[in-house]
């Protein structure tokens, strides 16, 4: 009794149902008999359909109680080369995201070098740049510092006249209209001393 009731479970039979008016499809035959059986399934959907819902042993009795043992195991091994290729692919896809993974990771530690490299390079050229500045202030500071000193001048010796009778020999500085240059000393500081 189980395995004549088990087809009909396990089928994917479509029936259209007209009650009150209203259309309903359903796997199982209308209630009043007056449904229209839209679509027989087959033995391979029946076994298909048990397999897919791990009842094994159920799918096994089914395909015994018809004859159908070939059937159920071509469809058994079907199932399971199914099974075995989409665990391929699963196992391939987990493969590739952990490769594109690891690339990623590569990729961020070759950036990073690639900017400390960059950091390092800029630090370099601001420090030679630095030195340089140094080396030219330090030689500023050797050279010599020359600025014109400020010549003064000094007016003539006012003349005198000429006192015959005081006159004992001495002679005046000579009197010259041109002005008298008088060097100057740099000191520390900017500093003139003259």
């Amino acid at each position: 009794m189980l395995l004549a009731a088990a087809p009909t479970a396990g089928a994917q039979n479509i029936y259209k149902c007209t009650q009150g008016g209203q259309v309903a499809y359903t796997d199982h035959p209308c209630p009043n008999g007056s449904g229209e059986l839209l679509h027989q399934a087959d033995d391979t959907e029946v076994i298909d359909r048990y397999l897919r819902l791990g009842q094994d042993e159920l799918a096994k009795r089914y395909a015994q109680s018809r004859h159908l043992e070939a059937l159920y195991q071509q469809r058994v091994d079907a199932r399971q080369q199914a099974m075995d290729e989409k665990a391929q692919r699963d196992a391939d896809e987990a493969y590739a995201a952990q490769q594109r993974a690891e690339e990623a990771q590569q990729q961020a530690l070759a950036d990073q070098a690639a900017a400390q490299a960059a950091d390092r390079d800029r630090l370099q050229a601001e420090n030679a740049a630095l030195r340089q500045q140094n080396a030219d202030y330090q030689n500023q500071l050797s050279q010599p510092v020359y600025n014109a000193p400020p010549a003064y001048w000094i007016p003539p010796y006012p003349r005198r006249h000429r006192d015959h009778d005081g006159d004992h020999g001495q002679h005046p500085p000579p009197v010259s209209d041109q002005p008298i240059f008088h060097p100057c000393k740099q000191l520390a500081g900017g500093r003139t001393q003259c």
